[in-house]
């Protein structure tokens, strides 16, 4: 996943017998102006009927009179009855970085009918997508056949001169934007958005990095939340390093799993009979690629990102399968594609945006000896993903914005949030659901009993979507019960079955 935090100090004056004139207190910010709405033109969203338009922000919100920038807001309209009307619904995606404007269709998702009862809002964060400006620092960084992650092969040699260097893009890039982006700075703009849209409370729903946003939102804003969904969730405690140490860990057994899957199904890809023995074919392609990158293009690194799709979703599987066969076979042509398909390699807002956010939310050690020392521990017990995670967040060891210290969540809230987690998230690992837990004594978890799948809600599992719908409903959460665990459980979101067509 992957300064100076906006906060409002008060100052106290101590009287020491000496008497002080009062002091008025400052006027509020004036209200955002109402949004102006147009059809959207984006194919997807103008097949739901979705509006679009843009809503000005300040660009440092301590200086709401200030020089602004522009959030890009889209929305679905309710469908039912006025008197059946539940408020606005914001969602975001994840990341930080990813891109929300689409996901005002998520309401048609949700069964039951329970999506119609609310304004579907999705948004770019600031610095994302459609939102005006959009950071983007170095577009060919993300692009094929870069340096092997592994420190054996001359990692360090190859990849900190070239996280230094991205690093030093985003500065020269970023401008007065690259200081605002801390994750309150968007939690500020998803407050600016509800106003904007005249409602007293909203509603949320978030996914991933998004569920920080709404535990951050549910801190400082709680009198505004009326109903909370988090799918995914990000553990409170651990503000992005240590955070991603624990994704190394999960991500390792997850990719154990996925080669256990393939071994399963060797009649129908002839990669190996047990997982041992798809894992040593994994690594066998990875060297070859490393040699000889296909295609001029995959190379190890590009290797392990197709597959590291696999940690996170089990709905993938068959994609990585069918990249693994390729590789199996030499087919240049659809490592190619298996790679390009999880998003261009070119389009770099959304990686510098994750960086932006992560480098500046809270602080990564300051020297290369530290993450050396902590990765070189992990990789010992997780060597599928923890250098290329740890080459993917380097560039906050330079980043020119100073971090700030992490937001603070407290669960204030008298009720939810509704949580959502498989038991063996990959991404968001399971304990971070039950620390959230922890932390809104009010909230509920779902847990998808052995899953391996991150933000599993609404994919078409009755047990849980059935579940979201009712509390979006009704309010309605599922009974807390007492102890360290989930309040309800359900099946996990399956993999494929390739003997059945799957």
């Amino acid at each position: 996943m992957r300064r100076t935090v906006v906060t409002l100090l008060v100052a106290v004056g101590v009287t020491v017998g000496i008497a002080t004139p009062a002091v008025a207190a400052p006027a509020p910010p004036p209200p955002p102006p109402a949004i102006a709405w147009a059809p959207c033109t984006a194919p997807a969203l103008a097949a739901a009927r979705a509006e679009c338009g843009l809503l000005p922000v300040p660009l440092d919100h301590a200086d709401p009179a200030g020089k602004k920038i522009e959030i890009a807001v889209s929305r679905v309209r309710h469908t039912v009855p006025e008197d059946a009307y539940q408020g606005v619904m914001l969602v975001n995606p994840g990341g930080p970085g990813g891109s929300g404007l689409g996901l005002s269709r998520l309401g048609a998702a949700v069964p039951k009918g329970a999506g119609g009862a609310y304004d579907w809002i999705g948004f770019d964060p600031r610095g994302v997508g459609s939102s005006r400006p959009a950071l983007s620092c170095d577009a060919d960084y993300g692009g094929y056949a870069r340096p092997d992650y592994r420190p054996e092969n001359g990692a360090e040699a190859a990849w900190l001169p070239r996280t230094k260097a991205y690093a030093q893009a985003c500065g020269a890039a970023g401008g007065e934007l690259l200081e605002h982006l801390r994750t309150e700075d968007t939690v500020r703009d998803m407050d600016l958005i509800r106003q904007a849209l005249g409602a007293e409370q909203i509603n949320y729903y978030g996914y991933s990095y998004g569920s920080f946003l709404g535990q951050v939102y549910a801190t400082m804003f709680p009198e505004q939340v009326r109903r909370m969904v988090l799918d995914g969730v990000a553990d409170p405690r651990y503000w992005w390093y240590q955070a991603n140490l624990n994704q190394d860990v999960a991500f390792e057994r997850n990719i154990q799993v996925f080669f256990d899957w393939v071994a399963k199904y060797d009649g129908v890809y002839h990669l190996g009979t047990t997982g041992d023995a798809v894992e040593k074919r994994y690594s066998e392609i990875s060297e070859e690629l490393r040699a000889a990158p296909a295609g001029g293009k995959i190379g190890s690194s590009e290797w392990t990102d197709i597959f590291l799709r696999a940690g996170y979703n089990v709905s993938e599987y068959t994609a990585v399968v069918n990249a693994f066969v390729a590789g199996d076979r030499g087919d240049a042509a659809a490592l190619v594609a298996a790679y390009d398909q999880a998003g261009s390699p070119t389009d770099d807002n959304n990686y510098a945006i994750y960086l932006a956010t992560q480098c500046t939310d809270a602080p990564f050690p300051a020297d290369w000896e530290t993450w050396r020392a902590d990765n070189t521990e992990t990789d010992r017990v997780a060597p599928f993903e923890t250098w290329g995670n740890a080459w993917y967040n380097a560039p906050c060891l330079d980043w020119p914005v100073p971090p700030g210290p992490a937001p603070e969540v407290e669960g204030t809230l008298e009720q939810g949030p509704l949580l959502i987690s498989e038991t063996y998230d990959g991404a968001t690992p399971y304990e971070g659901a039950l620390q959230a837990r922890r932390t809104f004594p009010g909230s509920s978890l779902i847990e998808g009993v052995e899953g391996h799948t991150h933000s599993a809600s609404l994919s078409g599992v009755a047990c849980v979507d059935d579940k979201v719908a009712d509390y979006l409903l009704t309010g309605a959460l599922p009974e807390r019960v007492p102890g360290d665990r989930s309040d309800a459980q359900c099946p996990a979101l399956p993999p494929p079955d390739p003997g059945a067509g799957g």
